[in-house]
């Protein structure tokens, strides 16, 4: 995965200078993309599907696919219910 991760990181980078269209709205979008993908990430970890976390959640399966695929609009309240759903801790940067 760790190869993927730098072949991935190497990409972007190469095309953030070829592309300004692309380098533009990238970093607040990839950020977006990538909270989408922990939870997916965490969720498969741990073998669980869609309804079966929205049901710990208390919530719809629509709900999780939408997070998990346009998180955009998560707030951080779900996303603290979430973290513990799994065992884990939310914590905020700003950087």
């Amino acid at each position: 995965m760790k190869n993927k991760t730098m072949d991935l990181d190497d990409y972007i980078s190469k095309r953030k200078k070829k592309d300004s269209d692309f380098a533009k709205d990238f970093e607040s979008g990839y950020e977006e993309f990538k909270i989408g993908m922990m939870i997916k990430e965490m969720r498969l970890k741990n073998g669980m599907t869609q309804e079966q976390l929205a049901e710990k959640l208390d919530t719809k399966k629509s709900v999780i696919s939408r997070m998990e695929n346009h998180s955009e609009d998560v707030r951080l309240s779900t996303l603290r219910k979430v973290a513990s759903v799994f065992g884990k801790q939310l914590k905020v940067a700003m950087l």
